[in-house]
């Protein structure tokens, strides 16, 4: 079988792609720069594509499906906005960010259904962030993109699932990757995960995950579902945890 990782070539993807590699995938990493060096560690292959691109995804797809059934999509491409979004908005990195962290998961969607459904069924991870649960201060966009990326996870869940679909989402905290490489100083002692933290929960997701699940990544605590308190959600969610941004 074959697992689709976007964003796959470092951090969270990087670490996700092991773990489906392990467990007997053919990891196809799809990333805007070459991962040649990590698809050959993996067993795997790698395609170039710019995420933003709804043709350059379904050419990734097609590339998936042929080297085999398409049954694991992660969507885990995501960048961050360098600006409030407030006072300072910036039109052209607002494109960007929605671009990358919002149209990628519509995109990337749209094309796997129709691979995953000739498969007879399979699972979408996307990754959006603890800032797709509750607001992230100073980055409005960031929390604006992966709200998007939350409620289209938890609307999406209802049509895919009798297709024998599963998307879920994965709501990580601040992790220690690339994405934040040039604010890393400014974190101090606060508690960051690790790239291997949030594949342990992408992990329990594909193995448990039901429907429209999105499941919060917080250090020192188990990944769970996130409960919508008032709001009918998947079977099973947790009550809603105090979740916050302050250490």
């Amino acid at each position: 079988m074959v697992a689709l990782v976007t964003g796959g070539a470092s951090g969270i993807g990087a670490a996700a792609a092991r773990r489906l590699a392990a467990a007997g995938e053919h990891v196809l990493i799809v990333d805007r720069a070459p991962a040649e060096e990590l698809a050959r560690e993996l067993g795997g292959s790698s395609h170039v594509a710019d995420v933003t691109d709804p043709e350059a995804v379904a050419a990734a797809v097609a590339a998936a499906e042929e080297i085999g059934p398409l049954r694991t999509v992660l969507l885990n491409a995501g960048i961050t906005s360098g600006q409030s979004g407030v006072e300072d908005l910036d039109l052209a990195g607002y494109r960007a960010i929605m671009g990358v962290n919002v149209d990628h998961v519509v995109f990337g969607t749209a094309a796997a259904v129709p691979a995953l459904t000739r498969a007879g069924g399979g699972r979408i991870v996307a990754t959006a962030s603890l800032a797709g649960l509750v607001g992230m201060p100073g980055d409005a966009l960031y929390t604006a993109s992966k709200h998007a990326v939350v409620g289209y996870v938890r609307s999406a869940a209802a049509a895919l699932a009798p297709r024998g679909i599963t998307i879920d989402a994965v709501c990580p905290g601040f992790a220690d990757t690339p994405l934040i490489v040039e604010q890393k100083a400014q974190f101090g002692d606060f508690p960051l995960l690790t790239a291997e933290d949030v594949a342990d929960a992408i992990e329990a997701i594909l193995e448990r995950g039901e429907p429209g699940e999105c499941w919060f990544v917080q250090p020192g605590r188990d990944p769970a579902p996130y409960g919508f308190r008032g709001v009918p959600g998947p079977k099973g969610s947790a009550a809603p945890p105090p979740l916050t941004w302050e250490h």
